[in-house]
């Protein structure tokens, strides 16, 4: 669930929010109406990583299919001054 807030009650109700953001709430911070930033819980460390190993297995498997670029291509980039 999400909770939107304007800046000055943000400010005046931090505490409050904080405890709202500590039992699975996202809070938006808005300015004029306008979202300008969240308050969410952090992660405990490694919650959600995945391991390294089958990152690079699945780059590799993806990479299988992949064309590798041409001179002509790679003359492209460096001249639209891509990295």
């Amino acid at each position: 669930m999400s909770v939107s807030v304007g800046v000055y009650e943000a400010k005046t109700q931090f505490t409050k929010l904080l405890q709202a953001v500590e039992a699975g709430e996202t809070v938006t911070i808005t300015r004029h109406g306008k979202p300008v930033a969240e308050l969410t819980a952090v992660r405990p460390h490694g919650l959600g990583r995945r391991d390294p190993v089958e990152v690079f297995a699945a780059i590799r498997e993806r990479s299988k299919d992949a064309k590798p670029a041409t001179q002509e291509e790679i003359r492209e980039w460096i001249n639209e001054g891509r990295p």
